[in-house]
Order: C-alpha cells, then structure tokens, then sequence
C-alpha cells in the first residue's frame, strides 16, 4: 500500500513547541495532511511516554495505532561532546521497533543526563557511543543523523560538524543507512556528495506545531510494518521507497550564510568575496547549508 510518513516530530515537551503537540492533535492533522504513519517524538521524555503508553494500541508489527493513525516509536537526541579537541553539536533521530527497546533505552541514558528536562534532551555524549548503546540494546533500532546540513547541530553542520560521517559515528558507520536532508537542503544538493550515495536519503517535517507536519515527509509503497519499512530503507530500495515530499530548500532558515539580527543573507560566492564576514557587522557569518555542500562536493 502506498502511504506517507513523517518521522521527525516533537511534542509539546520539548522547548519552543505547541501545546498540542499531543496524540489527539497529532492524529486530526494527520488524516487532514493524509499521513498515514507519524513519528511519536520525544519518547526519551517520561511524561510523553505515559501519554504514549496510554493512548497508543500496540499493531503488533512496530508499529501503534490511535484514531485511525499509525505512529512509530521515535525521538531525538542532541549529543555536545568534545573529541579529538574540537567540540561537536549532533542530533539524531532514534527509531525504535518497541517500548520494551525505548524503556531500556531510556535506562541507559538517564544514566548520562537528565531526560526529564526537555523532550530532545541534550546529552554529553559521543555521535558513535549513542548508536552504540542503542544497537546494543536493540539491533532493529535506527539511528538517523538529523538535519545533517544545519550549521549549529548537525552531522555537516558547519559551526559544529564533522567533513566525513566515519568520523563522526567510526565503528558504527556501517549500521547507519538513513540520513535526513532537513528543511534547507533537498536531495539534489546532496547527491553532490559521492560518499551519500549508499545512504536513503529521507524528509521529515521536525515540526513543533500539529498544522506543520508533513511539510517534509516519504512516500512508500510498502506493508505498513516496521521491519518492512527498516527494510526498504536500509536496501534503499527504489520500488518501495518512492520519493520525497520537500519544502523549498531556499525557504529553510540555513540555506545561505549570514546573520539574522544583521539581516544579512549572502550566497557561497558573495561569502567568498566578503572573505566570510558579515557586511553589516564584520563579524565572520554563520554558514550555511549551501556552502556547506559546495565545500564537500565531489560533484557539479
């Protein structure tokens, strides 16, 4: 069956996020969207979690159900870490197949930080000793590089990324087989990249309010199962994973470089010609998503 899905959401106890970020409103938007499958978020969080426990009818397969609307156990994780004597911003989304993997999951990390105190908890804790935990707990778990282009968190991000994604995930890289393109990139930018060709390449909508969901999201034609759907992405399989549902990566709020309060946006060349400073106030810009691309680019 042909279906959408967005995976990356967060609810209403993460920071900056709707108070109906919850199960009932989530479900409304969804069948108003036409979202067949939507990403829990936040299930590190422990008050969202009862609310997932309670509301949420196990399928069975992976997967939960309310209301008509199927729902896959996700959440993000925001890693702040040093490494090599550089200091590094990531964020990964965690697929989980049950709530017997994200109880022991959860364990695990409360361990290292506090999860209580946002629904994408930030943690002291390495890109590849996070995927490490998680696949030990539970192999048909996935680990999903979030957003990776963003300059501030993310995989490329240019204020605190890595060049390579080996680097960032060492003996884990072979388990990772999805990456999110996030809101400022699209897929034609990343297919730039040689070294991304082996990995799917999925959208979601990150979004912090019910009506946004599904500006980003997938669309498969597949069993609505959660083993089928690892499948299909770790084959990166063309048949079952039709395509991508992306907003306009120059409306994303990092596609070219500059300074919000300085109201500056300069594109990769204008940076170049600027020798990466801010007209305005002369301080070095931040750097955006395109650039990023151009930088890492082994394609035209």
């Amino acid at each position: 069956m042909e279906f959408i899905a967005d995976f990356h959401i967060h609810s209403k106890f993460s920071r900056a996020t709707s108070k109906d970020m919850d199960i009932r409103h989530l479900s409304e938007w969804a069948k108003i969207k036409g979202i067949k499958l939507m990403g829990t978020g936040d299930f590190t969080h422990h008050l969202w979690l009862e609310e997932l426990k309670n509301n949420l009818e196990d399928c069975g397969n992976g997967l939960y159900q309310f209301n008509g609307v199927n729902f896959i156990l996700t959440t993000e994780i925001s890693s702040i870490y040093s490494k090599n004597g550089r200091g590094y911003r990531i964020h990964n989304i965690i697929v989980a197949p049950s709530f017997k993997s994200v109880d022991a999951i959860n364990d695990t990390l409360s361990r290292v930080g506090n999860l209580a105190s946002d629904g994408r908890p930030i943690l002291g804790l390495d890109a590849a000793e996070l995927a490490r935990i998680v696949f030990d707990i539970d192999e048909n778990c996935m680990v999903i590089p979030g957003h990776i282009w963003t300059p501030w968190f993310s995989l490329f991000g240019s204020m605190s990324g890595f060049d390579r994604i080996a680097d960032c995930f060492e003996d884990q890289t072979e388990k990772i087989f999805a990456l999110e393109t996030g809101l400022s990139s699209d897929p034609a930018m990343n297919w730039r990249l040689s070294a991304l060709d082996k990995f799917t390449l999925i959208s979601n909508s990150d979004s912090h309010s019910p009506q946004k969901i599904g500006r980003e999201a997938n669309v498969f034609d597949c069993e609505l199962d959660y083993m089928t759907i690892r499948d299909v992405l770790k084959t990166k399989d063309k048949k079952r994973f039709l395509y991508t549902i992306e907003f306009f990566p120059e409306e994303g709020k990092y596609h070219y470089d500059g300074h919000r309060l300085c109201q500056t946006r300069m594109s990769p060349q204008e940076t170049k010609q600027n020798n990466g400073r801010c007209p305005k106030c002369n301080k070095p810009v931040t750097v955006g998503v395109m650039n990023r691309v151009e930088k890492l680019a082994d394609r035209p």
